[in-house]
């Protein structure tokens, strides 16, 4: 899912939540260059930040869940020639909407870099 309209938008956006969940997933690589490993930590955190905001989205709430990378609920991604085919799934990205994960992290007292032999995605739920 691409970022839904300007950064200025998205700004306004995100001013009308009072709230925020920050979720950090961190797991071992070999190194650097473990490209399989990074994709595999990757995989766990978008499966569990999907279950937490279908968890999220039932109670009613108003939600906005901000992911780690690009949106990958669909193989292909149906923009911009129709629209969103799963919205009330889909996952933009932090930094879509200009939000700097670094320092998103260490503003709620959370390590960003565990090291070169971790990976860790960030991601939040907005409330």
């Amino acid at each position: 899912m691409r970022r839904r309209g300007t950064l200025e938008e998205c700004a306004a956006r995100l001013k009308k939540y009072s709230r925020g969940i920050l979720v950090q997933t961190c797991g071992d690589v070999e190194d650097g260059f473990d490209f399989e490993g990074m994709m595999e930590i990757e995989a766990d955190h978008k499966a569990h930040l999907q279950e937490m905001y279908a968890t999220l989205r039932a109670t009613g709430e108003d939600v906005l869940a901000l992911g780690a990378g690009c949106c990958t609920q669909c193989r292909e991604c149906a923009y911009p020639d129709a629209p969103c085919r799963f919205p009330e799934k889909a996952v933009a990205s932090m930094e879509a909407y200009g939000l700097l994960v670094l320092e998103v992290c260490k503003a709620n007292g959370l390590k960003y870099y565990y090291g070169s032999d971790k990976m860790a995605y960030n991601s939040c739920f907005l409330l």
